[in-house]
């Protein structure tokens, strides 16, 4: 843990500070979940801060790490990252104000200046972090950051987050009904747009995310997408611990087979609930038609899996090279007389030559 927090020190430091914000913004929420009894749309007030607060925690945190990877375009990328911190904290904090205030962030088309001026900025944020998100999903696209099966996982589910990012363009401009609502203090307020399909503001969701139980909600496959890059990354933590136990999985080919078959599945799902919920249909009441959808992607996914595991299991992993062990019975070869120290020769008497006899006198 300490190590994790060592690290993140090095990473996109204006992010981290977005998501230092979006904390504190996640602790407030919550004691007005507690304490605060306003809603609109019979939900909190507090519900919506509360969600984007999460959501963004866990975004920016790994928008922020995966920004401290770039081995190319460093300052590009920092000021790209800089773009999304700060569009960040001012849409969401817009959020948390018009919470704040008891009345609707979403779609607000009352002429009151303050809406009306919070509402372009707002909207004009949207375009701001998809653009960030997919300027930096470019630029990983074309470096290499990380062993095969982690590039794969960045790769495809920093895609699939953009993807579902541009869900929100249809939140906010295709979908643009207007429907005529309260605030939280009973004041009427005009919604151009809404993210429901078939449904009305305010009816019957499921617990905590207020999802509608009763007709689409486009909220289902934005969430899905946004978050496809952290069911990779656990699944690719997964999978590294495994490893340790189960030699087949060492291989790096494995595992980025392994994470390919995890994001067609989760590709396949999120197409399935974004069909789902442009149907018009509730996310716990699928017809047969969106279970044969999720059973085609479930048997794809299954097969791909099956021959994923059956190549790793036949495939011995590739061991690292020991050295060759010496024969038993035979010493090693003495070094060679070129390498010894010459000895100094002494001088043999026998061989020396006789002096002359001294000359008589």
């Amino acid at each position: 843990m300490r190590t994790v927090l060592e690290q993140a020190k090095s990473w996109h430091r204006p992010l981290m500070l977005m998501v230092l914000a979006m904390m504190g913004l996640v602790v407030a929420s919550g004691i007005g979940l507690a304490v605060d009894n306003r809603e609109i749309l019979n939900e909190s007030v507090w519900l919506k801060p509360f969600k984007f607060g999460i959501s963004f925690v866990l975004y920016g945190a790994t928008l922020a790490w995966l920004l401290s990877k770039l081995r190319k375009a460093k300052r590009f990328g920092w000021w790209t990252g800089t773009v999304f911190a700060v569009t960040g904290i001012v849409d969401v904090g817009f959020i948390a104000v018009q919470a704040a205030r008891g009345t609707f962030s979403h779609f607000n088309d009352n002429a009151d200046t303050f809406n009306q001026v919070g509402q372009k900025v707002f909207m004009s944020g949207v375009l701001g972090l998809f653009g960030a998100s997919l300027v930096v999903a470019i630029m990983l696209l074309f470096q290499r950051v990380g062993d095969a099966p982690m590039n794969r996982a960045i790769r495809i589910g920093l895609g699939l987050a953009v993807a579902g990012m541009g869900i929100a363009f249809y939140l906010v401009g295709a979908n643009t009904d207007r429907q005529q609502v309260t605030d939280a203090y009973g004041h009427p307020v005009t919604l151009a747009g809404s993210h429901g399909i078939g449904v009305e503001p305010g009816g019957p969701g499921m617990p905590l995310t207020h999802w509608s139980t009763v007709g689409g909600d486009l909220r289902i496959p934005h969430f899905v997408g946004l978050h496809a890059i952290h069911f990779l990354l656990i699944t690719l933590l997964v999978l590294h611990l495994l490893a340790g136990r189960l030699p087949w999985l060492r291989p790096e080919r494995v595992r980025a087979r392994l994470i390919a078959v995890a994001a067609f599945a989760y590709a396949g799902l999120m197409a399935t609930v974004t069909v789902q919920a442009f149907r018009g249909q509730a996310l716990i009441h699928p017809d047969l038609k969106t279970l044969g959808m999720l059973a085609g992607v479930a048997a794809i996914s299954l097969v791909a899996l099956t021959a994923v595991l059956t190549t790793a299991h036949r495939t011995p992993p590739v061991e690292p090279l020991q050295p060759t062990p010496a024969t038993p019975g035979l010493e090693p070869a003495p070094a060679t007389q070129a390498t010894q120290p010459t000895p100094a020769l002494e001088p043999n008497p026998a061989t020396q030559p006789t002096p002359p006899p001294a000359a008589r006198v």
